[in-house]
């Protein structure tokens, strides 16, 4: 199947879904209002239907029908006292620990883990769904931090680029086969110090940084613009809608990843096995070259030896170097030079541009429960203009440097740059493929809180970039969509403080210490499928944990489906329930 008949089959597939709920939640809009109504401490007694309306208290306690604050390994159970009568020690220390370990893994991976974090974060931390999305969103900035202080100081898999032509492998076109195919480790290690000796005497191995620059300058862009969607989106998703579109997305993906495991595991596999059999060859031949030297050292093996010298020069004039064009290969190194840099400041500096930009228009625009720093709100023209400044900063950060990607690849292979086999070779074909589904997992991600990766991180494996590529190239786009929306989400007052920052530093310690570990056994099994087939199983826990708080949160309201909510909604003075977020004093905030 073609990429346009996949694109507009996945289309097709949304748009049904959309066309199937959207008269479904219209209809219901009316249906489930009021039938509940809690008690808000924080506003004067007043009550509310949705506790997320009563600021400070956002937890709701549908036994007693009021709205409570939530407080860290809280340990007083003092009834009728809505600060203290819910004790969470138990469960806030069982939550560290699934933090802690989901950290590490779903970052080796190249996901966030938000996945797995909203779900968990309603089922075992029993928060409401925005909060848990929010709680998400720093974890996830707290897990993507932590695989970038791993990341950032670690080489790609390729630790031995040669400024060579090399042999252009027919599967790929543009690219090279690589040197070390069908070689045992001794012939491997001989071709090396052949490659040095020869040329002009300034050969040398080249290797580039693990984390993909140029692409996550493409691909973060297109991510966030589909995160600001995402979050404009949510204003009028109902929780069981959105949760819905998650377990559709999600469960997709999963199935994808999974097809792709299989047949990565195999190759693996398939490539270990040919290592074993080729060490046992050069073993042989090891053996073999002994036994001859003994009959050389008894005068047997001078007629052999002749005919092995013919054979081996006869080698070594079909082995002979195709000349290379002076010019060409100034060039090709110059690429390769440019390409070695561990800390390519330029491209390092363009993604803190992004970042930057974009957070300083979102919160001049306000958005998720903070007002705008200029005062405006979704009623004036400014905060509408301020939403396509969002969407034009991204978008055209993603259409500059996918055009610089094009141009840089048509460059290099003037040259005859080795591309290794898992390089993606930019082009506007590829472009398209790749821009499309990254604005889709940004969308995702804005709308129910994941970090992309579990759909970013399929896509380009699907695509054939290598496992530790593609991972440590997500974790670095995640860092950037996660921590915008997470101060979004802290700022707001839909996150405990104590809780946001208490999970951010267990997942960046989980993600620090997990990313070593595992990336240690990936390097050492050189099993990368491995990676895959943790994310295809993240992503189907994901997709069933989706599906087990839809059905859990409707069984609580009676089945009863709430409808669209009002994407502009401006509450008066007199009737606005205060804010306490500038006014929270140190010890609200870190009472311990």
């Amino acid at each position: 199947m073609s990429f346009l008949h996949r694109q507009s089959f996945f289309v097709a597939l949304l748009l049904a879904l959309v066309i199937y709920i959207v008269p479904l939640a219209s209809a219901a809009e009316s249906k489930c209002a009021g039938e509940s109504q809690f008690s808000c401490p924080n506003c004067g007694g007043i009550s509310v239907s949705d506790c997320m309306d009563c600021d400070g208290y956002l937890f709701t306690d549908y036994n007693y029908g009021l709205c409570y604050n939530r407080k860290l390994f809280n340990t007083n159970a003092e009834n009728g006292n809505s600060d203290n009568h819910y004790p969470f020690l138990w469960t806030d220390i069982v939550g560290t620990i699934v933090w802690f370990l989901t950290a590490g893994i779903a970052t080796a991976c190249g996901v966030g883990g938000g996945g797995i974090y909203v779900p968990m974060g309603i089922l075992l931390l029993r928060f409401p769904p925005k909060p848990s999305s929010g709680l998400s969103q720093a974890s996830i900035f707290g897990a993507s931090l932590g695989g970038i202080l791993v990341n950032i100081r670690k080489r790609h898999p390729d630790e031995h680029i040669r400024d060579t032509k090399g042999t252009p492998s027919e599967e790929h076109p543009g690219k090279m086969i690589a040197y070390e195919k069908g070689k045992g480790p001794m012939e491997i290690e001989d071709d090396r110090e052949k490659y040095l000796d020869g040329g002009d005497g300034k050969r040398k191995f080249y290797t580039r940084p693990v984390i993909d620059y140029n692409m996550a300058l493409f691909l973060a862009p297109m991510e966030m613009a589909g995160a600001v969607l995402g979050v404009i989106i949510q204003r009028v998703f109902p929780n069981w809608l959105f949760l819905c579109f998650a377990a559709v997305v999600l469960g997709f993906t999963a199935f994808k990843t999974f097809k792709k495991f299989f047949v990565a595991y195999a190759k693996d596999k398939a490539a270990k096995e040919e290592r074993i059999e080729l060490t046992k060859r050069e073993s042989q031949r090891v053996l073999e070259s002994q036994k001859k030297k003994e009959s050389d050292a008894n005068g047997e093996g001078a007629a052999s030896d002749a005919v092995d010298d013919v054979e081996g020069n006869a080698n070594t004039k079909e082995e002979k170097e195709e000349e290379d064009d002076p010019k060409q290969l100034e060039q090709r190194r110059k690429f390769l030079e440019e390409d070695s840099r561990q800390y390519p400041f330029e491209k390092i500096s363009y993604l803190i541009l992004l970042w930057i930009g974009l957070t300083v228009i979102t919160f001049l625009k306000g958005g998720k429960g903070v007002d705008s720093v200029i005062g405006i709100t979704c009623q004036d023209a400014g905060f509408y203009v301020l939403v396509a400044a969002q969407f034009l900063w991204t978008l055209g950060f993603a259409a500059v440097f996918g055009y610089k990607n094009v141009k840089g690849v048509n460059e290099r292979v003037a040259v005859n740059y080795p591309f290794n086999e898992t390089d993606v070779m930019w082009d506007f074909k590829k472009l398209q493929f790749y821009s499309f589904f990254t604005f889709v997992a940004g969308i995702v991600a804005g709308l129910i809180g994941i970090g992309g990766g579990m759909v970013l991180g399929p896509l380009m494996i699907v695509m054939g970039v290598n496992p530790r590529v593609s991972t440590a190239t997500t974790a670095t786009m995640i860092l950037l969509t996660s921590s915008s929306v997470a101060v979004m989400f802290v700022m707001s007052g839909l996150v405990p403080w104590q809780y946001a920052v208490y999970f951010f530093f267990v997942c960046l310690l989980g993600a620090y210490i997990g990313k070593t570990r595992i990336d240690a056994y990936v390097k050492k099994t050189g099993m990368g499928s491995i990676l895959v087939g943790i994310l295809a199983t993240i992503i189907a826990l994901a997709t069933i944990g989706c599906i087990i708080i839809l059905f859990l949160n409707l069984a609580k309201v009676d089945w009863c489906v709430d409808g669209f909510k009002a994407f502009c909604t401006v509450s008066s003075e007199e009737n606005a329930c205060p804010t306490r977020l500038l006014s929270l004093s140190a010890e609200e905030i870190f009472p311990y």
